[in-house]
């Protein structure tokens, strides 16, 4: 990974600093239900504030699509955003039509409306892109989890003012660094998940840099019918199965070892603590859903964790939502959390799922970093470039 600047390369003191965080919470009866991306950008705002800088912050919200649309607006958001960083907090309207006039001191922090209230920011319009950065000095892009995006607000910018990473965007790429460009070895990646269409880039991208690929969730299903396994009504993309055999082939020219389930647990039908049984791969009948992979895959996932330097986590290795299809995610994540307070292991996880899955195993804080980004952690790990990450490296 090139290098890019952080906050320790700019003097912010007296400046105006524009930071793009994300503010795309979930929000219920006109309050934030979930903080966790407002927590994440906060020690960047406070430092900020603290150098005395006036903080200009900019987000999106939602999908608006260009147009003003008031359930859609952050002024629902500025509340949990004053709370979270303990000083006030003051909301700016602006149509984005024309410069906004924005009263900020330094030592001030103000949050402007809703970026994509302008049709120019998805399509980072350089007239729009310029509008936002004459409002500063200086740019802090702190959203790793929309740098996969080429906006305005998130790479625009950076072409007319100063550009720097924010604390939280520094912690992530660093920690993908670690994970990827990098990395320790053995490197083991769990990928898990619903469907293997959603990850074949990730798969292609993956055999090619890890020693290890676990293969969980209902994907599994796809390799193991592709091998000829009786799969049952179990969720399975059964046109893919030339795919599959693909990647596994691909995977032993490249040294890669693809670690498939063993045994798996069946139900009959798909809810919690539905009547459930472990079985061997050739025991899953016609009515059998597979919602989770067997006690002697866990062992070997876990015995595979104890080999390896450096964990890559993306996607359940079951129905983990449902009891007792949970099992082996939790097994498997105490297990990887074990090894990294111990020392033996990095561990770095990503995507929606993963997160709530950690959560739900009660070991998010005990890996060496979780990524709260979506699309954009799937991108990295699929090797591809993210517009707002190579805006800040090639300020460097």
């Amino acid at each position: 990974m090139a290098s890019f600047r952080t906050l320790d390369d700019v003097d912010v003191a007296g400046q105006r600093v524009l930071v793009r965080v994300d503010l795309n919470v979930p929000i219920a009866n006109g309050v934030v239900s979930d903080a966790t991306r407002i927590e994440r950008v906060v020690p960047t705002l406070r430092e900020l504030l603290d150098k005395n800088a006036a903080v200009i912050v900019l987000a999106h919200f939602d999908r608006p699509r260009g147009k003003i649309v008031p359930e859609m607006s952050l002024k629902a958001v500025a509340p949990a955003l004053e709370e979270q960083l303990g000083r006030p907090v003051k909301f700016v309207f602006t149509d984005w039509q024309s410069v906004p006039a924005i009263d900020v001191k330094p030592g001030q922090c103000v949050l402007l409306e809703n970026t994509r209230y302008h049709p120019g920011e998805e399509k980072n319009d350089q007239t729009f892109s310029k509008l936002v950065a004459s409002l500063g000095d200086i740019f802090v892009n702190d959203a790793f989890s929309a740098a996969h995006r080429a906006h305005s607000s998130t790479e625009g910018i950076a072409q007319f003012i100063p550009a720097v990473a924010g604390r939280a965007m520094e912690a992530e790429l660093r920690a993908l660094e670690m994970a990827l460009g990098n990395p320790e070895r053995p490197l083991i990646a769990v990928v898990g998940g619903a469907k293997i269409s959603t990850k074949l880039e990730l798969l292609g991208n993956l055999t090619g840099l890890a020693n290890v690929i676990v293969i969980g969730g209902a994907m599994a299903n796809t390799f193991l019918a592709s091998q000829g396994y009786p799969v049952g009504k179990s969720l399975c993309e059964h046109d893919l199965a030339k795919k599959a055999r693909d990647i596994l082939e691909a995977a032993k020219t490249k040294n890669c070892t693809i670690l498939l389930p063993t045994d798996v647990v069946v139900a009959k039908e798909f809810k919690a603590n539905s009547p459930s049984r472990a079985a061997g791969l050739d025991d899953v009948v016609p009515d059998d859903m597979i919602l989770d992979v067997g006690p002697r895959t866990i062992a070997a996932i876990n015995a595979a964790f104890d080999g390896a330097r450096t964990l890559v986590w993306n996607g359940p290795l079951g129905a983990f939502e449902l009891p007792p299809f949970d099992a082996a995610t939790v097994a498997c994540a105490k297990h990887a959390a074990n090894l990294t307070k111990s020392g033996k292991l990095a561990s770095i996880a990503g995507g929606g799922d993963t997160v709530s899955a950690l959560n739900h195993s009660g070991v998010a804080d005990d890996f060496t970093y979780v990524s709260t980004a979506g699309g954009a952690f799937l991108e990295w790990l699929e090797g591809k470039t993210l517009p707002g990450v190579k805006a800040l490296e090639e300020q460097k």
